[in-house]
């Protein structure tokens, strides 16, 4: 198997982008990374393209031959991921997988998503039907109850309080207004995320991420020719998958994801690298609950701890392992399908030490994780600085 570097970034901003369609969105993220690495058009070999539902959303199913339509790519191989929250991520471990197995040498990898062009409700109905429709959300089951019971245990079980959530909001919101392409670049105080109204108990306005419009892209080559290209590489150094139980009710527990476990254990056992390796790990945090779990799941701390260890401040900017440099889903933003994308982009920005006021200090691995529905599925992602 061949090593794989990222040799290519490019996204959007995120946010409410009434002016830019989903195609847009794909074709500017593409083009800049692909101007990032300096290919040309003819040197890609396959297209990948994560994207939770266009059809629902925008009404437009095939999109990744309309993205390469358009991108004038026509004539490459496209192929569109689905895997709800972790399509993109699960579309980079396939174009990592492309490249490392030796059948391509130029693959570009995006994620895109436009969350906006239906209303709120609906658009929170579509993202609840990645998780168990006939069992769940048929009876009223929303994400956002689903993932308020995940806390609710989590905090009956090990004493989890209000405000080490709270935190982990403040803490995003933080890193996301030194982010340029964050949705939200404002700190907020955590007595207003106290304060927020409730959306769901335990879970208030302030603990849930947005539904957002954004792409972003990267482009994958072999490591031994990474460096004859423009860009300075970052290595990819291992992937990991696990699945679960669709429903929340036949898990084993309802606050551990054990897709995540499977995916951060099967993606270190990859690299040889061990948790207290990473220097900074992009987490899916489409709830407050969601980080303090993803932390614990994979193994930045005990299962019980991630609250106090965030309250202790242990996953800020440069304290023990900074979680969410970007501002993560909750202030960097939600465009579902481009969210695995978005996290990799980060990764590399960070390891290129080009993160400004964001950046972790000399930086050389770090760690994304990105989740499918309410559990069911999982992908982590390892990267490392480039040496020779």
């Amino acid at each position: 198997m061949r090593e794989v570097a990222i040799i290519g970034i490019g996204e959007t901003k995120i946010g409410e982008l009434w002016d830019l369609s989903l195609r847009d969105l794909g074709i500017h993220a593409g083009l800049e990374a692909i101007q990032d690495a300096g290919v040309t058009g003819d040197e890609i070999e396959k297209l990948y393209i994560g994207n939770m539902s266009a059809g629902r959303l925008i009404n437009q199913e095939h999109i990744a031959p309309m993205i390469a339509d358009y991108a004038g790519l026509e004539g490459t191989p496209a192929v569109r991921i689905e895997s709800g929250g972790a399509s993109g991520g699960m579309a980079l471990a396939e174009g990592f997988m492309a490249v490392a197995s030796g059948m391509n040498d130029i693959v570009v990898v995006g994620g895109a998503e436009k969350m906006t062009d239906v209303g709120d409700v609906e658009a929170k109905d579509i993202l609840s039907s990645t998780g168990d429709r006939e069992w769940e959300s048929v009876f009223g089951a929303t994400f956002d109850s689903l993932y308020a019971l995940m806390a609710k245990h989590h905090m009956d079980v090990y004493g989890t309080t209000r405000e080490q959530l709270a935190q982990v909001a403040v803490k995003n919101h933080y890193n996301g207004a030194r982010n340029p392409n964050a949705q939200f670049q404002r700190e907020i105080p955590l007595k207003m995320v106290l304060n927020s109204p409730a959306v769901s108990t335990p879970l208030g306005m302030f603990d849930c991420a947005p539904l957002s419009d954004g792409g972003a892209a990267v482009v994958l080559c072999p490591v031994e020719i990474a460096e004859s290209y423009s860009g300075k590489p970052v290595r990819m150094m291992g992937v990991g998958m696990g699945s679960d139980h669709m429903a929340v009710h036949d898990r084993q527990s309802i606050d551990t994801m054990k897709a995540t476990n499977l995916a951060a254990r099967r993606a270190l056992d990859m690299t040889g690298l061990e948790c207290s390796n990473m220097d900074f790990a992009e987490v899916h945090d489409n709830y407050t609950i969601s980080e303090i779990m993803a932390i614990e799941d994979i193994g930045f701390f005990n299962k019980g701890d991630g609250g106090p260890a965030t309250q202790r401040g242990d996953t800020a900017l440069n304290s023990k392992i900074s979680v969410n440099p970007s501002g993560g889903l909750k202030a960097k933003g939600q465009p579902v399908g481009a969210v695995g994308i978005n996290q990799a982009v980060e990764a590399v920005i960070q390891l290129r030490d080009k993160a400004g006021d964001r950046q972790v200090d000399d930086a050389e691995y770090g760690l994304t994780h990105n989740v499918g529905g309410t559990g069911g599925s999982a992908v982590v992602h390892i990267f490392g600085r480039w040496s020779p």
